[in-house]
């Protein structure tokens, strides 16, 4: 598994990409490889948790433009080994 930690800005581009971003989001949970995205509570950024190896996770980035779209950083890229909750 991954988390991807993404921070925002209020630039237009990114406020402008985000259905589209969604939609692949929706998409990817339908194929079972995220388990859950969301924005913090104040908008400063996001986090996201995938079901993928490095290769994957490297993929679903080069496809999605929202994570180089001006108002998106990544912020963080980590593998994560949860030991408490369902997991694959």
């Amino acid at each position: 598994m991954f988390v991807l930690e993404l921070s925002f800005n209020d630039h237009p581009r990114r406020l402008a990409a985000r259905a589209a971003h969604r939609q692949r989001l929706a998409a990817l949970r339908a194929a079972g490889q995220l388990v859950m995205a969301g924005p913090w509570q104040d908008d400063s950024g996001a986090l996201l948790v995938f079901r993928a190896d490095r290769a994957g996770m490297d993929t679903i980035m080069a496809a999605d433009p929202y994570y180089t779209t001006p108002g998106v950083t990544v912020t963080a890229l980590r593998q994560w080994k949860p030991i408490v909750g369902d997991a694959p």
